[in-house]
This record gives C-alpha cells, sequence and structure tokens, in this order.
C-alpha cells in the first residue's frame, strides 16, 4: 500500500489503513495501535467540527489541504507534539491523528527521550508522548511519508481487526466513533471524554 491507500477514502477507511502501519524515524520503528479520524470543513464531504481543518486554510493547517500522505504536526497545550498522517483526496483537507504506539527498534534512543518510564507499552501512549518518544519535531510538518529519501517514513500495512469507540478529549463531535485501536496492545491509551463534551449520547458520522 501507498499514498493512493489514502487519497480516495473517506477518513474512518484511512485510520484503518493506518492502524497496524510501520513508522520509522531514524533509528526508532514503532508500531501503530491507536488512532483518530478527522474530517473535512464544513463545506466538504465529511464535515468535522472537532477538525482541525473545520474553519478552512491557515497558516497552521494548511499541510492538512494539500495531497494524502504527508505529515501534519501540530503543538498541543503549548507542549506536546501531536503526529497525523494527511488523507482524502486534495483539498479535503482530512487527517489521522497517531495516539499510541508500540516501539520495535530504537528502545534505547526512546528510553533516553523519556526517561523514568518503566514499562514498554507506556512509551508512545497517548498522542503526546507518541510524539516525544520518536522525536518528531514541529520542523517536520509536511514530510512526505512515502518519499523514500525522508527521514520520517510510513509502511502502511493496515489491520484486520480493531475496535471502535469515541474521540478522546474532544468538545464537539465528542460521540462519533471514529477511535480505532488493536485491543490486544498494552500501548493503547484511556478513554477520556472532555468534559467540555455533551453529557447526550447520539453523534454520529456526517
Amino acid at each position: 500500500m501507498d499514498a493512493t491507500d489514502l487519497a480516495d477514502t473517506d477518513p474512518v477507511t484511512a485510520a484503518s489503513r493506518v492502524l497496524g502501519s510501520i513508522l520509522t524515524v531514524g533509528e526508532v520503528r514503532a508500531r501503530i495501535v491507536e488512532v483518530e479520524a478527522y474530517g473535512s470543513p464544513e463545506d466538504g464531504p465529511w464535515p468535522d467540527p472537532a477538525a482541525h481543518s473545520y474553519p478552512g486554510p491557515t497558516p497552521r493547517n494548511r499541510v492538512m489541504f494539500g495531497p494524502p500522505g504527508f505529515l501534519y504536526v501540530y503543538l498541543s497545550y503549548g507542549i506536546h507534539r501531536c503526529v497525523n498522517v494527511v488523507c482524502g483526496p486534495e483539498n479535503t483537507a482530512c487527517a489521522v491523528l497517531l495516539r499510541s504506539a508500540e516501539i520495535i527498534d530504537g528502545d534505547d534512543v526512546v528510553k533516553a527521550r523519556r526517561p523514568g518510564v518503566r514499562r514498554a507499552g507506556d512509551f508512545a501512549r497517548g498522542p503526546g508522548n507518541l510524539g516525544k518518544a520518536l522525536g518528531i519535531e514541529l520542523s517536520d510538518n509536511g514530510t512526505d511519508l512515502f518519499d523514500p529519501e525522508s527521514t520520517i517514513c510510513l509502511e502502511l500495512r493496515g489491520a484486520e481487526t480493531w475496535e471502535t469507540g469515541p474521540r478522546v478529549g474532544v468538545a464537539k463531535a465528542a460521540d462519533r466513533p471514529w477511535r480505532l485501536w488493536l485491543p490486544t496492545s498494552p500501548a493503547v491509551s484511556t478513554y477520556r471524554r472532555s468534559p467540555r463534551a455533551p453529557s447526550s449520547i447520539g453523534d454520529v458520522p456526517a
């Protein structure tokens, strides 16, 4: 599989193809075990008020409006570098957030970046920890993940089976089952509903 497998598809299908894939960043290789799908602007095919793309193009989200297969990196709470894979047809601005991963190679490098972490499953558990464990920086925003010359590469493998549930920590469209994970992985994060999200259940994918 390659970037074309992320192009002509909806965000959730793209997320299922990213799940189980291998991300290589220098000496570190990681298997993606948890992802979240994010949709398009209001006038797009999959309107998603929780997505960075929803208001339309901005200097921050412009990579999302480009071709699929590129890295979208943003800073959360001024601290955490969150890592996304752009998907969908060009200009639709969908993305898959990488929430958690299992480290396959480069344990020593990751341990130096995450001192004090005892369990291997916790090294890249949660999107902020994933970005730190893999050493991804804001300067990596816009990296072509399928260019063999890139320092960050994605090998799409997809997952045969997974579980789904609501996305973590979003206040809008909080009940869409757009979070996918591998249930047998110890690196999957804990679900936490945003206190700003409506208490009623019933939001469904657009």
